[in-house]
Order: structure tokens, then sequence, then C-alpha cells
């Protein structure tokens, strides 16, 4: 996959100027609703600690940019650029690449149904049940402030939570659907079908659209999606990397 994130293709019902911050979910998102869980220097953003690790400059970076956040993020820090399509420079090592695709949801009406049947937001106090449960079956990354970003959706049984999905990035007019898990000993019944048709009927009821990303190779999850009624807007490259260390001490004559 191309990965390049401003080659975004059209979607039906959805023009290119409707979709177009959607290029930069992470700097939109840090830069507007979620401001207050950024740090940020100069034209780069980084989400403040224990929230998520992306980091963002501008889609059409300068050199100061780079070292505006390689100062964020501290010597050998980890710049987590996610679909970011912007290119570091060569001294910023590289950490892993993951090919994956930017999915919207196209239709008026909410997307797979509503909240019920064992469905309830997420409360402070059950940060260590997702975080145990988002460790055993690995969607994504999901750190102790995650839940800050937004609403987060549960299906309990016999006390224990057994599937999760929430939101998270949110820019302009949009909201990212994402931490959708399962335990194993609860696959195969339509909670995850459950849990992403209430999250989206709860952005949509809000006058919002929601959005995902996912794994290229996830052909599963892909294929879930598309029957609740998403489709592939672009194709997307979830990058990482690792700041430069610092420059050696002048040798003094």
């Amino acid at each position: 996959m191309s990965g390049d994130a401003s080659g975004s293709s059209a979607v039906r019902g959805l023009s290119e100027e409707d979709t177009a911050v959607l290029d930069d979910p992470v700097g939109r998102s840090l830069r507007g609703h979620h401001a207050h869980l950024a740090r940020r220097r100069g034209r780069a953003l980084t989400c403040a600690r224990g929230v998520a690790t992306f980091a963002a400059v501008p889609l059409h970076p300068r050199a100061q940019d780079w070292t505006d956040l390689a100062g964020l993020l501290g010597s050998e820090g980890f710049a987590d650029l996610f679909s970011s399509p912007a290119v570091p420079p060569v001294d910023w090592e590289p950490l892993f690449t993951v090919d994956g695709v930017q999915m919207v949801a196209t239709g008026g009406e909410p997307v797979g149904g509503v909240a019920g049947d064992g469905v309830r937001r997420l409360a402070e106090p059950d940060v260590p049940a997702a975080l145990e449960l988002t460790a055993r079956t690995r969607p994504g990354p999901f750190w102790p402030r995650t839940h800050l970003m937004g609403d987060y959706l549960g299906v309990w049984e016999d006390g224990v939570l057994v599937a999760m999905a929430g939101e998270r990035l949110d820019p302009p007019g949009w909201s990212e659907i994402s931490a959708v898990c399962t335990a194993p000993e609860a696959r195969g019944r339509g909670l995850a079908t459950r849990l992403v048709g209430a999250a989206a009927a709860r952005i949509t009821a809000r006058g919002e659209r929601p959005f995902l990303h996912v794994a290229a190779g996830n052909a599963t999850a892909i294929a879930l999606y598309e029957r609740l009624g998403f489709r592939v807007r672009t194709e997307v490259t979830f990058r990482g990397f690792r700041t430069p260390p610092p420059l050696p001490a002048a040798r003094l004559c």
C-alpha cells in the first residue's frame, strides 16, 4: 500500500472537502477538541503523557518542525507518527512500519445499532479492567489516560469486562472509533458489532461522523466494518521512529 494519506480517494456521498481534515487526524485533533490533552512546541504536537503516544507535524513540515518535535519527545524518544505521511530527517531511527486503511461511515443513519443489552459507558474505576482487556487482546495502544479522549463503552459478564470500544481522535466534524476488542472466551457472539454500532450511534447523534483505522492485513475486522456501513477512504501507513541521540560533547583542547 502507498501509505500516502494525502492521496485519498473519494467515498460515495462524501466530497474531498468533507474528509480533508482526515488527512491529518492527529494534528487536527490536538489543535482542536483535544488541545487540553496536548503538548506543543512551535507547530509540533504530541499527546500528554499517559494519554497516547501520537505525535504530529504539519503535512508539509519544515526542518524546525522536526527540531521542535524532537525537543518535545526528548533525545532517543518515541515518535509515533500514526497515519502521517510526513517523512522525518534521516537521523531519526525507523522502529516499525505497518500498512493500514482509514475507513469512514458513509450513511446518514446510525451504523449498526444502539447501546443496551449490557453495554455501558466506562468510568474512571473501570480503567484497570480496560487496561487488562487491551493487554490481553492488543487492539492497539491503550494507556492509563486514553479514556480521557472520549467515551468508551464496554460489556460486562459476571463482573468482568469482556469487550469494549470507544472514541479517540476527534478532528473537526469526525470522531474515531478505537480500542475495539473482545476477550477470547467471549468471541463469536457479536459483541464487537454491538459496541461499534453503539459508539457510532452516539457519534452520529451529536452531529459528527464516525471513522476508524485498521491494519490492512486484518481482513476480518475490515469485513466487519464494511457490514456496519464503513468504506475505505484511503490507505495509510502507521510508523514509529526514535528521535536522534544527543550530540557528543565538544572536546576541550
